[in-house]
């Protein structure tokens, strides 16, 4: 049986995780923690065989006066947190970074497309890959999550705005856009997948096919009791905000991993695969 420490006690993903891992009782024994107030170099994680890091500071407005707190939470703690794991000999750390380092609004992300992070999230968490990929060795492997949008009841950012979208939309717009995303469900499945054979490496979890905004909009309006009818009237619209907003790009635009699966660690010796 796999011991594993879970960050983010309060989080959607981290809690989402644990439940997983407790489902099979007879494979895995995890909890969760919260960092708030704490210092990680505090933490005794003898006995454990991973730690799974998804605590950060997310969905929180950017300002001039946030970029310490970003650094702080994001990277600094993130670097203190593997270090105390390597220290204390735990195998294995698991980093659930973002596809935001790419810095992309629209576009194809391939092997070969270098992270230019645009926003004080997306900087912290390529710095913190930075850091904690010098940590890794032959008894501790690194490995880091680069997930797109993730999905799924309870979700915050993005998928939170698409429900109240879905809530004021009479129709639900009929328009075609190609988005890499994964579910909460896929996404607990690849963080197992990493524990039962760890591999040091950047990885891409995500669904096997980009979904359409619309698929959100309409899963939306279903759990809202109502029967999604979709129309084209929206469209040009839709076009509109889609080349001269953010707003319509983050909802609207084609963002996809394409053939993107492993890279190695930043800075790493191996062939991208």
């Amino acid at each position: 049986m796999k011991r594993i420490l879970i960050t983010g006690e309060h989080g959607w993903i981290g809690t989402a995780i644990r439940d997983r891992l407790n489902a099979f009782p007879d494979r895995y024994a995890a909890e969760t923690v919260s960092l708030r107030n704490v210092r990680p170099e505090t933490l005794h994680l003898c006995g454990f065989d991973a730690v799974v890091h998804t605590a950060a500071i997310v969905h929180q407005k950017e300002t001039r006066e946030t970029e310490a707190l970003y650094m702080r939470v994001n990277c600094d703690m993130t670097e203190a947190l593997a270090k105390t794991a390597k220290r204390d000999g735990v195998g294995q750390f698991v980093f659930m970074s973002t596809m935001s380092v790419y810095g992309m609004e629209t576009g194809t992300i391939t092997k070969d497309t270098v992270p230019k992070p645009l926003t004080q999230y997306g900087r912290s968490k390529l710095e913190a890959e930075r850091r904690i990929a010098g940590l890794y060795d032959d008894a501790f492997c690194v490995t880091i999550l680069r997930p797109p949008m993730v999905f799924g009841p309870g979700a915050k950012g993005n998928p939170e705005k698409l429900d109240r979208l879905a809530k004021r939309l009479p129709l639900c717009p009929d328009f075609e856009n190609r988005r890499s995303m994964v579910s909460i469900d896929t996404l607990c499945t690849a963080v197992q997948q990493h524990l039962d054979a760890p591999r040091a490496g950047v990885f891409f979890p995500q669904e096997p096919e980009p979904v359409a905004t619309r698929t959100l909009i309409e899963r939306a309006m279903r759990e809202q009791g109502r029967t999604p009818k979709r129309s084209k009237l929206l469209n040009p619209a839709i076009r509109i905000l889609r080349a001269c907003t953010h707003v319509g790009k983050k909802a609207f635009g084609d963002l996809v991993y394409e053939n993107l699966s492993a890279l190695p660690l930043p800075d790493g010796e191996e062939e991208p695969q």
